[in-house]
């Protein structure tokens, strides 16, 4: 079984500065090293998982307090594992605790929108080896704009997902297995070269991540394996196959970020409620504000009365400086999510007034390859006034994906995680 859960800390002297325990972060986090190495079931992997466990997004909270799409992705997982066999069953289940409900962080995860995990679905194990953590995340549903991470639970997700767990999962898992685990990093690095910022965009990451398992794909198909064609006619198709392995390795990089004294931020989320935030100084505390402030485009026939919020932790790609920090790596989104090219820029460089440094490996060509914004300092956040931006795909209330555009994280978070970061090292 396979452990996780964030990092052993690094416990500094209290005489150490905010500026010393900052740099040994963004150390940490810029020497990271994810590989993904297995595809297995959640109940087999995840560290203290239960079969009637379902995740979700965001920071924890109880079940009367999930509402619009969330809940109704938490419904549809329960109904999904069998963990009741009418919604009204998953109701009770859930308001009684027989069916309990999980934060995905705590399981050193990460879920995109809604974020739902359970026992049965696999998802992608992904070790630091510069650190020995490891970071979960599970499998895409294909490109139909109802999908369970999006609220929406029917008889086509039910088959999609039914068909994520019995083909493609295990084709790709003993792809990897075979390819003796395939190193993120880099393939991360080289499709921000080819226009990808691994989080809206993820077209060159999936091309290059399809051409690493392509010869054990090959062996699978000589020795006869089923369901290969299939698997590789998904992953040729769908463009944001990769987006859950950035997720996955994005994790496992940014737990490893774990100081005492640091106030770079080690992750970002939000749920049905609002946008969340924790400090690498403060271990797994989350600071909660209101829903991110967003701007976007939406798809035809849709409208902005219709944007909701369900929960969402793909920014833990910009927790590492991906995603909106190397938006300028991947201009062509304006086309997907609104702006131009000279906002996307902008917004880029403003990134760099609040972070720690520039990672070492994840280089921008625009900007003569200076490295990408990384390490989100809170203290800088609220001096600056400049928050962090990110982006994500947006969901209507009646579930499903209806546009996609770039958010904002609140004030409140970073002003409540600087006061708790004040009430425990003092004014440092």
């Amino acid at each position: 079984m396979v452990s996780g859960g964030s990092a052993s800390g690094v416990a500094l002297a209290p005489s150490v500065s905010v500026d010393e325990a900052n740099a040994e972060a963004f150390s940490r986090l810029d020497a990271a090293d994810p590989w993904v190495v297995d595809v297995a079931p959640a109940g087999e992997v995840l560290p203290g998982y239960k079969e009637n466990l379902v995740l979700t997004s965001g920071a924890p909270m109880a079940w009367e307090n999930y509402t619009g799409g969330q809940r109704e992705a938490l419904i549809g997982g329960a109904l999904f594992e069998g963990l009741a066999t009418s919604r009204e069953e998953a109701i009770e289940g859930f308001a009684s605790g027989r069916i309990e409900i999980g934060a995905c962080h705590d399981y050193a995860a990460v879920g995109s929108l809604a974020g739902i995990y359970t026992a049965s679905m696999p998802v992608f194990v992904v070790e630091n080896r510069a650190h020995g953590n490891v970071g979960f995340c599970n499998f895409y549903e294909g490109k139909e704009p109802r999908r369970l991470n999006y609220g929406c639970y029917d008889e086509g997700v039910h088959e999609r997902l039914l068909h994520v767990n019995t083909v493609l999962a295990p084709v790709v898992g003993e792809a990897i297995r075979r390819s003796g685990g395939i190193a993120l990093k880099p393939l991360i690095a080289r499709a921000l070269r080819m226009g990808d910022e691994v989080h809206s965009r993820n077209a060159a990451a999936s091309i290059l991540f399809n051409r690493e398992i392509l010869p054990a794909v090959l062996d699978m198909v000589g020795e006869g394996v089923p369901g290969v064609q299939e698997t590789m006619l998904h992953l040729a198709e769908n463009d944001y196959f990769f987006l859950r392995l950035s997720m996955a390795a994005a994790k496992a990089s940014a737990d490893a970020m774990v100081v005492e004294g640091s106030t770079l931020v080690s992750a970002m989320a939000f749920s049905c409620r609002g946008f969340a935030i924790k400090l690498a100084g403060l271990g797994d505390q989350w600071f909660e504000g209101p829903p991110p402030v967003h701007e976007g485009k939406l798809f035809a026939g849709h409208t902005e009365d219709e944007i909701t919020w369900m929960g969402g932790e793909s920014p833990i790609t910009e927790t590492v400086g991906l995603g909106g920090f190397a938006q300028a790596c991947a201009l062509s989104l304006q086309d997907y999510q609104g702006g131009s090219p000279d906002v996307m820029i902008e917004r880029n460089r403003e990134m760099y007034s609040i972070t720690h440094g520039e990672n070492g490996t994840y280089r921008i060509p625009l900007f003569s390859f200076r490295g990408t914004p990384t390490g989100v300092d809170a203290r800088m956040v609220l001096e600056k006034d400049i928050y962090p931006v990110m982006d994500v795909g947006l969901a209507g209330r009646d579930g499903g994906q209806i546009g996609a555009g770039v958010i904002r994280a609140p004030r409140e978070c970073f002003e409540k995680a600087m006061a708790a970061f004040e009430e425990r090292y003092g004014a440092r």
